[in-house]
């Protein structure tokens, strides 16, 4: 068999982000290659789509010495893990993966993923895996969406079936997945709110109706780019950001009194102006349209601020479940000095306070440093001190300019890319005697931890925390200790 060719195979396991796997005889995709050099129980096919128990014809896209890849075009027999997606767009929308698997079999595949991480990966044994905390909500639980405008909207199947005219200039939606620059146009998303879903609507009909373009990066003309809503889960705020590539205070004005006659709840309106090329959903500066420009919400008992383009961990309800297992792995008794990297807006820090002596925060980015500082003031947690601190480089400087207390424990909420060399080699120089390691990629996670566990330090035990449904996507939790 070559690259093209539709196979039939069955699903018999699933792997990390999202594909199923196919056990099948290696002289039978590749005769070139000599059967000591690849065992056939060891070649395997990865297929997108697809989930342990399915039968389903696939194409083949990729052929490799050791595992193929391929895509699934019809499946024959279905798995029992399946069940019907909720929303239309899925399949060609980029934002859930697995709709289509019960939500059971989502956190049993993630809790085995991570386990499979950290053995085969990692090569570590000696060690607890608790069981993963699943999300009390598998729909509605996002806080904030960022929604695209586009000049290149992405026609459905059913849309290129179709004889109606379709307009293919205008989109408002989320990404199809590898497609950078086309937008799939949608209507409604399970994954904030109904509330959300009306937003979008009233924004895409106002704009629309006006003949207001979208920017092109590829000509850098055009007006709009973003659309992000942000709303709190334990208070009634309720923010929208317009980004756009240039000011238009009249019609931004007339944007914002037709939003709030139709949806009073909004309390606060932003707009973002964002000159840069590159498609972010950042400005350069801000124009308050109305509101004060934040929101506010809780993580246990702790208040919040959010700005339009601070972060704040997406799901609210599960960052508490999160954040309290890392407090739990931490076991603080009242006198620890407490470090925490890449603290962001001081979300962890605070959160651990109330259990620390002192709790030093070190974050790279300074607009998050002032919303932590912000944070700090609002629940007058007088023990955390927050830092700018350059976390690729070293921030063992800054510990000795400031004199600060060396630590007793460690907390790490890296972004997916993990953690610096410099920055690991700075914690292990400090010697706490525990790490507490908060990943949302496994992966790299593991790769970190493999770094701090040849110079001193043992892997205690992992809790999988799922704040993303019906994603491949896992936050994971891991406790160290220093031998």
């Amino acid at each position: 068999m070559k690259k093209g060719d539709i196979v039939e195979l069955e699903i018999v396991k699933y792997a990390f982000e999202g594909r199923g796997i196919a056990k099948v005889s290696a002289e039978n995709i590749r005769s070139d290659i000599p059967k000591d050099e690849t065992p056939i129980s060891n070649y395997i096919v990865f297929v997108d789509g697809t989930y342990p128990g399915d039968i389903v014809k696939a194409e083949l896209k990729k052929i490799k010495k050791s595992y193929a890849e391929a895509n699934s075009v019809e499946i024959i027999s279905p798995s029992e893990f399946r069940t019907k997606a909720r929303c239309k767009y899925f399949g060609e929308c980029g934002g859930c993966k697995q709709q289509d698997l019960n939500y059971s079999s989502q956190v049993e595949f993630k809790q085995q993923q991570v386990e499979e991480i950290f053995k085969k990966m990692g090569g570590f044994d000696d060690f607890s895996i608790e069981e993963i905390i699943p999300s009390d909500k598998i729909f509605f639980y996002r806080n904030k969406m960022e929604f695209s405008f586009s000049d290149k909207r992405w026609l459905t199947q059913e849309e290129l079936k179709s004889t109606k005219i379709v307009e293919k200039d205008f989109a408002l939606g989320l990404h199809v997945p590898q497609v950078y620059d086309k937008v799939l146009d949608i209507e409604e998303c399970f994954l904030q709110s109904e509330l959300s879903n009306k937003i979008l609507n009233i924004t895409r009909d106002f704009f629309r109706g006006k003949n207001i373009l979208p920017y092109s990066t590829k000509t850098q003309s055009g007006f709009l780019r973003n659309l992000v809503i942000k709303s709190a889960h334990h208070t009634d705020d309720l923010m929208v950001n317009i980004v756009t590539f240039s000011e238009d205070e009249k019609l931004i004005n007339s944007f914002k009194e037709i939003l709030i006659q139709q949806v009073p709840q909004i309390t606060t309106i932003v707009n973002n102006i964002n000159r840069k090329r590159s498609s972010v959903a950042t400005g350069d500066y801000e124009n308050i349209i109305l509101g004060s420009g934040f929101i506010f919400d809780l993580i246990g008992n702790y208040k919040f601020r959010i700005s339009a383009n601070s972060f704040f961990q997406t799901n609210t309800l599960q960052a508490e479940k999160l954040y309290q297992t890392a407090l739990e792995f931490a076991e603080l008794q009242g006198d620890e000095i407490v470090y925490d990297l890449y603290s962001g807006a001081g979300t962890i820090s605070i959160f651990v306070s109330e259990r620390a002596k002192e709790v030093y925060a070190f974050e790279s980015v300074e607009s998050a440093v002032i919303d932590a500082e912000e944070n700090k003031e609002i629940n007058n947690t007088l023990n955390v001190h927050f830092f700018t601190a350059d976390l690729y480089k070293s921030f063992l400087p800054l510990v000795e300019e400031k004199n600060l207390h060396l630590p007793d424990v460690v907390i790490l909420d890296p972004p997916r890319s993990g953690m610096h060399t410099n920055t690991i080699n700075d914690i292990i120089k400090l010697s706490p005697k525990k790490v507490v390691y908060v990943s949302c990629n496994p992966t790299t996670q593991v790769r970190d931890i493999k770094l701090f566990t040849n110079s001193g330090y043992k892997l205690i035990k992992i809790k999988p925390v799922d704040m993303f449904p019906h994603t491949y996507h896992i936050e994971n939790v891991a406790l160290m200790i220093r031998e």
